[in-house]
Formats: C-alpha cells, structure tokens, sequence
C-alpha cells in the first residue's frame, strides 16, 4: 500500500507496541538488539545496530569471524567498504544492500567510505539446515533493490515486490521513506507474529510516537501496522515467522546446538590460521 495522506485507522485495529528502547550506544553504533536480550524474544532478529558516522567518527572493523547468521547491511545516507574472506570486496551506498549469509564460518570487516553514513546492519539466526551451509555475499545496487511504494523491500517479499536474496525463513525486512503528513500502513502475512521497526531519522505514530533512535517491538496478531509520519521519516521494519530453535552463543557466533558452535568456530580459527599465513592479520 502506498503511503497517503487519510484518516488514520482507529487504535483498535492495529497492533499495538508492547516495548520500546533506545539500546546501547558506544561510539557511533547503538546495539539495539542482541542475544542476549531482545534476541531471545524477536528472533530469528538476533543483532540490530544503528549506525551513524555523520556525527561521531568511527574507524571501522577489522576483519572479524562470525558462523551461523546472516547479516543485511543498508545505509539511508553515506557508504561504506566492505570485504570478506569469499573474495568480496567493494563500496556499499546509499539505497544499496550487503547480504553476508556466514553459515559454516566466514571472516568480514568494513570501514569509512568517502562520506559519513546513517543506517543498519541486521543479523539474522540461520536455521540448523543452513547454518553450517556455504557462505554468501551478495551486493545489490540501489537501482536493483525491489519497491512497493515508499518501501524497499530488503528481504522477503511485500505488496508484489520481492527481493532476490534468499531469506532463511518465512520473512520480511523493509526500508521505508515517509514524508510529513503521509500515512503507510503495514500487513504482515499471516505466520509473521514477529514484528518490530527502527528509526534512523524523524519521528512517526504508530499507536504512539517514536523517534529517530528507537526500536519498538509489536504484539502478535493478524492487525495491521500503520505508521503516519510525524516529520519526515526513514525506517526499518522486520516481520517473521518464529525461530523455533535455541539460541547457542559463542563469542562471534550464533548456532542451534552446542555441536553446531564447535564446528562453526572451528571452521574460524581454520579461516584465522590462514589469514595469518596470508599476512592479512
């Protein structure tokens, strides 16, 4: 549905949110999702970080491992490098998406572009058919990302528009654009008792207001979710189905099961131990 200028609908028709929170912030990252926390309750969202460099300097990762998740990086404003141990390599910009699917263990890092950033990197827990599975790393350009109105659908697929990354799962992640005034309205499928939304600029009312910063999360149901823009406003969205598996943590990983960790993490330190014969750490 695209966005309109209407009678917003009647609260009791909607969902509603049930929490809210503006993270953790060191630097120019705000975590404001992990494990450890509202992970447990939203996944297979396990990590969402805010990212912001347009007012604090940030000087970017080192290569680092994960094993288990996937992550989608989008950036409003900015762009960023990137690299991974597949052999990708490149500059992600605005509009643009960076799919990293880790699974068995992979190695990435990234760092400042030519202009400060604003956006979000997702992580997502990979079920135990693909978390030890081969790595992916996809880049879509700005003009490749699919649109259904004022959103770009990231992954998944909403209103006709779908996204050629492979989700590991029944489920959808929106970037979506408002401008004062206009109304956007949300209809998850029917299995998404998942849903939550970001803010990295404006403000919007959806049941109550929110600012750039925030992160609320929705009751389950089949209601929808509207959104009317009290300033102009960008946003990510994310609605699934549940993960019905465990959450295994290990330092740079998320697995399904005790055995899954080990052989993820030991396919870390196999990348590691060659990346330093390599001179690359």
């Amino acid at each position: 549905m695209n966005a309109i200028a209407r009678k917003p609908l009647a609260t009791s028709e909607v969902r509603r949110i049930v929490h809210r929170t503006r993270g953790s912030s060191h630097g120019a990252i705000t975590r404001l999702v992990s494990p450890g926390d509202l992970g447990e309750i939203l996944k297979p969202f396990v990590f969402v970080d805010l990212f912001d460099t347009t007012k604090v300097a940030f000087g970017g990762f080192g290569l680092h491992p994960h094993s288990g998740i996937a992550t989608v990086t989008y950036l409003f404003e900015g762009d960023s490098r990137y690299e991974d141990t597949s052999g990708a390599t490149g500059t992600i910009s605005t509009g643009s998406v960076e799919w990293f699917k880790a699974a068995h263990g992979a190695w990435h890092g990234g760092g400042p572009g030519t202009k400060p950033t604003r956006g979000f990197q997702l992580w997502i827990a990979l079920p135990p058919d693909q978390e030890l599975g081969e790595i992916e790393s996809i880049y879509q350009s700005p003009e490749s990302v699919a649109k259904a109105g004022p959103a770009r659908v990231l992954v998944g697929t909403y209103d006709g528009a779908t996204s050629p990354l492979r989700a590991p799962g029944s489920m959808n992640y929106l970037a979506v654009h408002l401008r004062a005034g206009e109304t956007w309205t949300y209809q998850a499928p029917a299995d998404h008792s998942i849903a939550w939304v970001a803010l990295a600029s404006g403000r919007v009312h959806a049941t109550e207001s929110l600012d750039a910063g925030e992160l609320a999360i929705f009751e389950p149901g089949g209601a929808p979710i509207e959104f009317v823009a009290e300033t102009d406003a960008e946003f990510v969205l994310g609605s699934a189905a549940p993960h019905r598996h465990d959450l295994v943590l290990g330092r740079y990983s998320v697995h399904t099961s005790p055995a899954s960790l080990r052989a993820g993490e030991r396919r870390i330190l196999d990348i590691r131990d060659q990346l330093r014969r390599d001179g690359r750490l």
